[in-house]
């Protein structure tokens, strides 16, 4: 056992130390944004849902407080359905047919920026925040 820690001290270099602490450091880079633009949103902005099939947008509803609970069943090709439930300022897949069930066990959504995504039926639901006084540059590859 003492070999083996001796070999390998043998072989570190002062810069793998420095290439590791930097990965690390980096790896937190897109908690820091995540949090930055989660903090930017402001409790007055309008939360939208944005439920999109085959990358065009089919439906869209507003999440606020007064929004009732409300289930709809989307058809996106032959023998596939999501059933979407609207409750106040959350969203979720409820039920579909796909093989792995990853939409549905995302549960509820209400945070802008968050998705719920079903790959085989292609639906995509996404919460963007709208606020009617700025102008919002969206950037799309």
């Amino acid at each position: 056992m003492m070999s083996v820690w001796k070999e390998l001290k043998k072989q570190w270099r002062v810069m793998d130390g420095i290439v590791i602490a930097g990965l690390i450091i980096l790896s937190f880079v897109p908690y820091g944004i995540f949090a930055a633009t989660q903090t930017a949103v402001s409790p007055d902005d309008q939360l939208v849902a944005v439920v999109t099939i085959n990358g065009e947008e089919v439906e869209r509803f507003v999440l606020s407080d007064k929004t009732p609970r409300k289930e709809v069943t989307y058809h996106p090709n032959k023998n596939q359905y999501n059933i979407v439930e609207v409750d106040g300022r959350r969203i979720r897949v409820k039920e579909d047919n796909s093989p792995d069930q990853i939409a549905v066990n995302t549960g509820w959504i209400s945070k802008p920026g968050q998705t719920s995504i079903c790959l085989p039926h292609r639906l995509v639901i996404e919460i963007q925040s709208e606020n009617p006084d700025e102008d919002e540059v969206i950037i799309t590859y």
